[in-house]
């Protein structure tokens, strides 16, 4: 079993800065693409930032230049850096990561149980 646990999500006032962190724990031989999807009220779920194995980034034009994707393959664990945070920013912050468990077996996501931010004054 492989979970993704979210933590950093707070309320921030606009112009301010948070850093969410995601680790993956459970049976787990590799991860490739790891990513952050944000869902705010009303809204469908969409993509913020991913990042590969391999340190390939990209980001939701919305917040290119304001929010960094790092990953520590190490600790199996993704990080957010957001700056400069707008409330269009508010949404719950899902963690998503493409995990093998065995050398041969294919890969599955899954996804965290999300963490909230708040961008209001």
């Amino acid at each position: 079993q492989v979970q993704l646990v979210e933590s950093g999500g707070g309320l921030v006032q606009p112009g301010g800065s948070l850093r969410l962190s995601c680790a993956a724990s459970g049976s787990i031989f590799s991860i490739s693409t790891m990513a952050w999807y944000r869902q705010a009220p009303g809204k469908q779920r969409e993509l913020v930032a991913a990042i590969t194995s391999g340190g390939s980034t990209n980001y939701a034009d919305s917040v290119h230049g304001r929010f960094t994707i790092s990953r520590d393959n190490t600790k199996n664990t993704v990080y957010l850096q957001m700056n400069s945070l707008k409330p269009e920013d508010t949404a719950v912050y899902y963690c998503n990561g493409w995990v093998r468990i065995t050398r041969q077996g294919r890969e599955n996501n899954y996804w965290g149980q999300g963490t909230q931010v708040t961008v209001s004054s």
